[in-house]
Order: C-alpha cells, then sequence, then structure tokens
C-alpha cells in the first residue's frame, strides 16, 4: 500500500480529487496518510478531517526563521513515513533537503501544459492570467516529478484543455481543473502506486 503525504496551502480541491478516487476504488493501493498545510483555517484540514485522514500545520509564521520552518516541515513529513509526497497547491518551496532525501518521491500537479507558463511566479490564476494574454487555444494541467528547479522535473501526465472565447482566468481555472488536474492527479498516483511508472 502507498503511502501518501498531502501538503496543501488552500482549499484542498486536488485533495479531495485524491481522496474521491481512492475511495471510489479508481486509485488502487494507495492511501492518503497524512495532510500538511502552510496555512491555518483552510478548507483542506476540513476535507481532511471528515475523510478520517491526520492533518497538521506547519506555518512560516511560526518560525524565526525559514531554515527552522524547512526542518520543522521535513520532520513531520518524516513522521507520517510516507512513499509518496503529493503537492496537492502546495504554494511553498520545498526545502532541498526534502529533495534530496525523497528524491523521485515528491511530484506536483501544474496548472499549464509544462513547458509553457511555468517557473518562478506562475501559480494560481497568474498561470490563467498568462495565458489568455498570450491567445493560446490549448492549456491544461501537467503531473511531474519534484527536483530543485521550479516546474522543471520529468513529466508524469498531461491532459489538454481548450480555451474558449470570452474566458475569464476564474472560468479558465476552473475548466482545467475539472476537465485536467482532478483526473490526472489522482490518474499519476495511481500509476505510482501500482508500478506502471517508474523513475
Amino acid at each position: 500500500m502507498l503511502r501518501v503525504v498531502a501538503l496543501v496551502s488552500g482549499g484542498g480541491t486536488n485533495l479531495q480529487a485524491i481522496i474521491d478516487r481512492i475511495a471510489d476504488g479508481t486509485v488502487k493501493n494507495a492511501e492518503v496518510v497524512g495532510v500538511i498545510s502552510n496555512n491555518y483555517n483552510v478548507f483542506s484540514l476540513e476535507r481532511a478531517e471528515k475523510a478520517g485522514i491526520a492533518n497538521a500545520v506547519v506555518s512560516p509564521k511560526d518560525f524565526a526563521t525559514r531554515e527552522e520552518f524547512n526542518q520543522a516541515l521535513l520532520a513531520k513529513v518524516d513522521s507520517f513515513n510516507p512513499d509518496l509526497i503529493v503537492l496537492a497547491g502546495f504554494l511553498v518551496v520545498i526545502p532541498p533537503a526534502m529533495i534530496d532525501k525523497y528524491e523521485n518521491k515528491i511530484i506536483n500537479i501544474h496548472p499549464s501544459l509544462i513547458p509553457s507558463f511555468c517557473g518562478t511566479g506562475y501559480y494560481g490564476l497568474k498561470v490563467h492570467e498568462a495565458a489568455l494574454k498570450r491567445g493560446v487555444k490549448l492549456t491544461g494541467a501537467t503531473v511531474h516529478f519534484v527536483d530543485k528547479g521550479t516546474d522543471t522535473g520529468p513529466i508524469i501526465l498531461q491532459k489538454a484543455v481548450e480555451v474558449l472565447p470570452g474566458d475569464t482566468p476564474e472560468v479558465l481555472q476552473k475548466r482545467v481543473m475539472e476537465q485536467a488536474e482532478w483526473k490526472i492527479l489522482p490518474e499519476a498516483i495511481n500509476m505510482i502506486a501500482n508500478g506502471t511508472i517508474v523513475k
């Protein structure tokens, strides 16, 4: 059974997609053993609570230095003994020590077709704003392994989503979530859990 720890920062819609796909049997041989948020009072923690999943907050605001926060985050992750760490909308730079320790065991969902609209500064609505400004006809989402660059790790899955006339960043964000993110993130976990992708 693949032990999954999800790292979250906000509402947790991708977390919910993972929980639901495990519950309905789409994702086999995996369980979410812990959820860690860098923010207090976010809905993703309620989602974890409702699903009976252990959860915790490790906030940079509670530490004097970034180094102390990084050590606390890694210690909390270690406490769950994970096989896979899933960044499900986690807006904090992952400490290099964690990437070293969990090499090829951290995956991220990014709301574009990498290498488009990715890297430093491209997150959340900013990605969709950039896509609309550029006038692309297709966007989508990418699941990739995490390395020490920003959105530079090996790609696992991508799914394209059509950009429609009149789209706002908010409308496009919702479509990318529904048609791509919530499908390919659980699918990637299922592939890793069942040995169909080996990194």
